[in-house]
């Protein structure tokens, strides 16, 4: 299976080829097969993602999985949480600026 995936052009989103547009949710991904290379075209030069490109995937019972486990945790979208980050300036976090 190959689906084809990109970065949203306006919000920077992972997303995914349903086979007749975009989606944020690799569940609505389809398998792109030989014909992903001439949509990967289309898409690029349409300005309609950024960056697109084909990955291995394969199906599973809860939709299309990415073969590799970077494109993995890609489809699970971001995993940097603010709320956890340190203030550089707050001397109470035990950071210094220098």
């Amino acid at each position: 299976m190959k689906l084809l995936t990109g970065n949203d052009l306006k919000s920077g989103a992972v997303i995914w080829w349903t086979g007749a547009d975009w989606s944020i949710h690799i569940e609505d991904a389809a398998d792109v097969g030989e014909q992903g290379e001439a949509i990967l075209a289309v898409e690029e030069a349409a300005r309609r993602v950024n960056a697109p490109y084909i990955i291995s995937g394969e199906m599973t019972p809860d939709g299309p999985r990415p073969a590799h486990i970077k494109d993995r945790i890609r489809a699970l979208g971001p995993t940097v949480r603010p709320d956890l980050t340190l203030k550089p300036a707050d001397p109470a976090a035990g950071s210094w600026v220098i």
